[in-house]
């Protein structure tokens, strides 16, 4: 009989303290986020306002330079950088590059390519903090012969937060059945175990998953945050817990956690039906402050 333990109020609160009153931006941990493309710059947008409210000190977003005027118009707080400037960088270049970070998040919104698969290749290989893999992250290192090696052979750690369709083509990629004939928490257990990774999927009641640690199931949330965009500010919230020195399981738990509670007063504030990822990221500072007790 499968059993799963529960990501709670209590437990999210011994993750996320008040911050001492000499605290600087410096010590808040620093993200970037690589994300967007033409016509998809919203989810880097997202992205990156999900990681800056939820108390990342630092945010850089590598997208096309052609979508610098909406990030920064969008996210004045986030500063940006070319993604090609990562693309043509060798691979020491490239580790010095991504090596002020406290953690990356790559995927939104970003299109499958080959140059975005040599780039996710290289972050694989030569970036050691935390990864936050999502979205077309997944997508395209599925897509490719030797992708999902890459992500087996990769030693630092590495969260993956598949919706139920992208857990499907990673499970197909791997020989394994569906979501749906698995189960929800045979599949997140399997991709866990298969690939090496911290394993999120998404859905009612929220999987987090990882070898040899008690699969766990996110109990905030609700239907209203089935929107467009969702995900996108799950994985910010996720990289800038993951930055401020959390261990990536506990940051993907108390990320779904506060992800969902976010929900829940949003729906609180405007009821379901019209609930935007927007709204959810809007929210994200108010379920801080309870986590915290204010």
């Amino acid at each position: 009989m499968e059993t799963t333990g529960l990501i709670t109020f209590e437990y999210v609160s011994s993750i996320i303290r008040e911050r001492p009153k000499d605290t600087h931006k410096g010590q808040c941990g620093r993200v970037l986020i690589i994300a967007g493309s033409v016509g998809m710059a919203g989810a880097a947008v997202l992205a990156a306002r999900g990681a800056m409210k939820s108390g990342a000190g630092l945010v850089k977003t590598a997208a096309p330079a052609e979508l610098f005027t909406i990030l920064q118009t969008a996210v004045p707080q986030a500063t940006c950088m070319d993604v090609d400037d990562l693309i043509i960088a060798g691979r020491e270049e490239l580790s010095e590059l991504l090596g002020i970070y406290g953690a990356v998040a790559a995927g939104p919104g970003m299109g499958v390519s080959d140059s975005s698969y040599m780039l996710l290749r290289h972050v694989l290989a030569d970036y050691d903090g935390p990864l936050i893999l999502d979205a077309d992250g997944l997508n395209t290192m599925c897509a490719y012969d030797d992708g999902l090696e890459t992500i087996k052979q990769r030693k630092a750690p590495i969260v993956m937060t598949p919706h139920p369709g992208e857990a499907d083509r990673l499970l197909e990629a791997i020989g394994k059945s569906s979501v749906k004939e698995l189960g929800r928490q045979r599949a997140a257990e399997t991709l866990a175990a298969e690939l090496g990774a911290t394993v999120l999927l998404k859905g009612a009641g929220t999987l987090v998953s990882c070898a040899g640690r008690e699969t766990c199931v996110n109990t905030t949330g609700n239907p209203g945050m089935a929107t467009g965009g969702s995900g996108d500010v799950l994985t910010g919230v996720i990289a800038a817990i993951a930055a401020s020195g959390v261990d990536v399981f506990d940051a993907a738990r108390t990320g779904a956690f506060i992800h969902g509670m976010a929900g829940d007063i949003a729906e609180k504030r405007q009821g379901q039906w019209g609930m935007t990822s927007v709204d959810i990221e809007e929210a994200l500072p108010a379920a801080f402050m309870k986590i915290v007790g204010r």
